[in-house]
């Protein structure tokens, strides 16, 4: 049986007047403040049949939710009820909180932009007046800083027109970002000379490495896999034997990109061996399933016998 939601004789009768679309309006006109009254027709006001709050959270407070038409288009009137007797000291954030709630409920609705939403508390606890601010910048240690992050755009990493040549300073993050920005290349041998240069410096351990190769092999393209990890390990002595290592494997028996299914057998064997070879190497098994295409668990079971 479906829990049932809690709830308290304060709750019942505010939504039993609050239900009606009249008692609503005439709440509103009275509480909203003049700016906000003047966006909505309030004629439009229609209650929705949804509640943000988590059940737990029921017998203390509870919410209301309309939809209506304003200036810029739907929008909605939330009003979260505070039932107990001691206020939140960050009822703010949670107004803010179930706000974006009714902004996402609005999108899963395959509406294309975000709705207003305008807030309102109403509180009726023992404590008067209500103690906390309902300026949800004032939550923060320092709510100036808070304000300016939160009004001004966030920051951006567009990769994509970032320069290679400033890409190549950034140290133990460049390799990432030059992958990732030419990751759908037509044939990812034309980042060769790069990625050997960043390689050099020193910068990337076995493990990232072996990430990096991973990536390049299963999500990148290339028309010869095994000459461009060749060509990596000819132009850099860091990690050649892993590198030659790899492309070797690449290379047997016409190797490109894992074993398909209903591939001959004996492919199927081939890649096995090589698998197990790599875990000789080092490397765990999942980077020898992913590189090689074989199940993981049939390289535990190999190897443990």
């Amino acid at each position: 049986m479906e829990e049932q939601a809690t709830s308290t004789p304060h709750d019942a009768i505010f939504k039993h007047f609050m239900a009606h679309a009249e008692t609503a309006r005439d709440f509103l006109e009275i509480y909203l403040p003049a700016p906000l009254r003047a966006i909505c027709d309030l004629s439009t006001l229609k209650l929705e049949a949804t509640s943000m709050v988590e059940k737990n959270l029921r017998s203390r407070i509870s919410d209301i939710l309309y939809s209506v038409k304003t200036q810029a288009g739907d929008g909605y009137i939330y009003t979260l009820i505070e039932h107990q007797s001691r206020p939140e000291k960050h009822m703010a954030f949670r107004l803010l909180r179930y706000s974006l709630d009714v902004m996402q409920r609005h999108l899963d609705a395959k509406n294309k932009q975000l709705p207003i939403v305008i807030p309102l508390l109403f509180y009726h606890g023992e404590a008067t007046p209500y103690p906390y601010s309902l300026r949800w910048f004032d939550n923060f240690a320092d709510p100036e800083l808070a304000k300016r992050l939160y009004s001004q755009p966030f920051p951006l990493v567009d990769i994509t027109v970032v320069p290679d040549s400033e890409i190549m300073q950034h140290r133990r993050i460049a390799t990432l970002e030059l992958l990732q920005k030419h990751i759908r290349l037509r044939d990812l041998s034309e980042q060769i000379a790069p990625l050997a240069a960043l390689l050099t410096m020193g910068y990337t351990n076995k493990d990232r490495l072996l990430a990096i190769l991973n990536y390049m092999l299963h999500t990148g393209t290339a028309e010869n896999p095994e000459k461009l990890i060749q060509e990596l390990s000819q132009r850099t002595s860091h990690h050649e034997g892993t590198l030659m290592t790899i492309a070797e494997y690449l290379e047997q028996k016409g190797w490109t990109r894992g074993v398909e299914e209903g591939q001959q057998k004996g492919r199927s064997e081939e890649a096995r061996r090589i698998a197990l070879a790599m875990l000789a190497e080092g490397f765990n098994v999942q980077q020898a399933s992913k590189l090689t295409g074989v199940a993981e668990t049939d390289l535990v079971n190999a190897s443990t016998h």
